[in-house]
């Protein structure tokens, strides 16, 4: 949307000022719209269907890459106008009803087969994703077990620099078992590329690597503008560490009952319930939903 378009939006909203804001929604998936079984409950999906009814926005607000996210946006019908995806912790914003990307950020190829002999020499597991799908150098369980998980396709190529047609949004490194070596690869990539790459975790095993400046709140407060709403309108729930700047960057930042320690820390809001209970739902007739 470009600026025309967001004067249009507000001159309707001066002729008819009784008319309910439109709102946008920004939802993480594991641990927040999404169960433990990675299903969406009932209760979800009709607050879901409710929402975008009653005229609002939801975007699918995720680590995960742009083609598993936009699975997950089919089987909940988030296709229309008003649906979007924030894949890569930030680094993809797509539209569902256009079908374009309208954003991107990637990382310099040259930089991703350094990241990759870095990580083997430790040890630890790194893949990185094409349009669609998942690469790595080496067939260890980890990028089975991250395929299965995220319904996507993968390979296992002897040189991800030859793999690679295209630039990377991010790259993922896997550690189970052995913290401290994982946390002493993110120190040795914000020492080594400060101001090139950022690094965080997603979960206990996860490190995200992105390019500086990629998170999922910079994505939000980039789409709220794109799309001429006021930040004030949003609403974004999570339950993990890279949801914190979201939730921070959202007028309404909610944290799900179960997350991770220390992230309900920054929200305004704390769900009752947890996401095997409609937690969404809840999210969605309070801050959506009330008083239409």
């Amino acid at each position: 949307m470009n600026l025309s378009m967001a004067a249009m939006r507000r001159a309707k909203q001066m002729q008819n000022p009784e008319a309910k804001p439109e709102k946008i929604f920004f939802t993480d998936l594991d641990g927040t719209l999404l169960n433990d079984q990675k299903e969406i409950t009932p209760d979800n999906q009709q607050a879901i269907n409710e929402a975008l009814q009653g005229g609002h926005k939801i975007v699918i607000t995720t680590g995960r890459p742009l083609a598993s996210a936009q699975i997950q946006a089919k089987r909940l019908g988030l296709l229309g106008k008003g649906c979007y995806v924030i894949a890569f912790n930030g680094g993809e914003i797509y539209d569902c009803f256009s079908r374009e990307i309208i954003y991107r950020r990637t990382i310099p190829l040259p930089l991703v087969a350094k990241l990759f002999d870095a990580a083997h020499r430790l040890g630890i597991h790194i893949q990185t994703f094409s349009e669609t799908e998942v690469f790595a150098q080496e067939d260890r369980p980890e990028i089975h077990e991250y395929a299965a998980r995220t319904l996507q396709s993968f390979r296992i190529v002897p040189s991800i620099s030859e793999a690679l047609i295209q630039e990377p949004c991010k790259l993922l490194a896997i550690e189970k078992d052995r913290r401290e070596v994982i946390e002493k690869f993110r120190l040795q990539i914000l020492l080594t590329y400060e101001g090139v790459l950022d690094c965080y975790f997603s979960n206990d095993a996860y490190l995200e690597i992105v390019p500086d400046q990629v998170s999922k709140g910079r994505a939000i407060r980039w789409l709220c503008s794109y799309l001429g709403i006021p930040i004030e309108n949003s609403v974004a729930a999570g339950d993990a560490p890279n949801d914190i700047d979201m939730i921070e960057a959202a007028h309404i930042g909610v944290a799900m009952r179960n997350s991770y320690p220390g992230v309900a820390a920054h929200a305004d809001y704390i769900t009752t319930v947890d996401n095997n209970h409609d937690g969404a739902a809840e999210i969605i007739h309070r801050f959506l939903l009330e008083d239409q």
